[in-house]
């Protein structure tokens, strides 16, 4: 491999040719698809990807690895190096929507799928490799141990689907947790951006002490009677509201 996995970086390689063969036929990229590849690593699903396509843009944030990628000399590779977490995905999309890939580092995976929230507009469809608890808890039902804000926002802007699951001896150094493959499609209808930035809010508050009351944690905003016209228990807890019930709540904020 002649590279050393940088903890910093959230390093570990995919290195399993039969979980890469299932995560790119999940995908299926097209010859045209605007196809994004987050943190291509070492290359393992980079290369089957540009066999399938005729441009591939990826985002890599280290230079050794950049460097080794500069070093494939293929055309129809553009290589971003960046921080994806500050990519601007309108220019990245170029009115062309984006197909997001990617073995995602633990340590970015939530912050970078709460970043597509906005961005959502741009995204035909992401398909990434994340940590099985994280992928638990997009998937979340409402009432579950699971569920909460991740769950909340995401589910209220993407359909999402978990794939497979895929074990720590299928990548170098094994990681000490489960993965998961996850693929999220942007819904025909979300919330516009005022209510999203609401619920944002809303969430933050009201999971903020999960064993605490709808009341206890919103007190601060709403009222408990507030809370009871709108249709609302003030002894609930957040995870037992539904999608609806947040949206209702985002909308009575000041």
């Amino acid at each position: 491999m002649n590279h050393q996995p940088r903890k910093r970086f959230g390093q570990n390689f995919l290195n399993d040719n039969l979980v890469i063969d299932r995560i790119v036929n999940f995908i299926n990229p097209q010859a045209d698809h605007n196809v994004v590849e987050v943190g291509p690593g070492l290359g393992a699903l980079t290369q089957p990807l540009l066999d399938r396509v005729t441009a591939l843009q990826v985002v890599e944030i280290d230079r050794d690895l950049i460097a080794k990628l500069q070093a494939r000399q293929d055309e129809k590779l553009t290589i971003h190096e960046a921080d994806v977490l500050t990519i601007n995905w309108a220019t990245m999309a170029n009115g062309k929507p984006l197909r997001i890939v990617g073995n995602l580092p633990y340590n970015i995976g939530t912050p970078l799928l709460l970043n597509l929230l906005d961005a959502r507009e741009h995204v035909q469809d992401i398909h990434v490799m994340l940590q099985k608890e994280v992928v638990d808890r997009l998937c979340a039902n409402v009432g579950s141990r699971a569920f909460g804000r991740l769950s909340v926002l995401m589910q209220s802007c993407f359909d999402i689907q978990p794939l497979f699951d895929v074990p720590p001896e299928s990548f170098t150094p094994p990681p000490k947790v489960q993965s998961a493959v996850v693929r999220l499609t942007p819904l025909a209808s979300s919330p516009d951006a005022e209510t999203l930035k609401k619920l944002s809010q809303a969430t933050r508050m009201a999971f903020a002490k999960k064993r605490k009351t709808l009341r206890n944690n919103m007190k601060e905003t709403l009222s408990e009677e507030t809370l009871i016209e709108a249709g609302l228990n003030p002894q609930a807890r957040a995870e037992t509201l539904t999608l609806e019930q947040f949206l209702l709540l985002a909308k009575m904020l000041p």
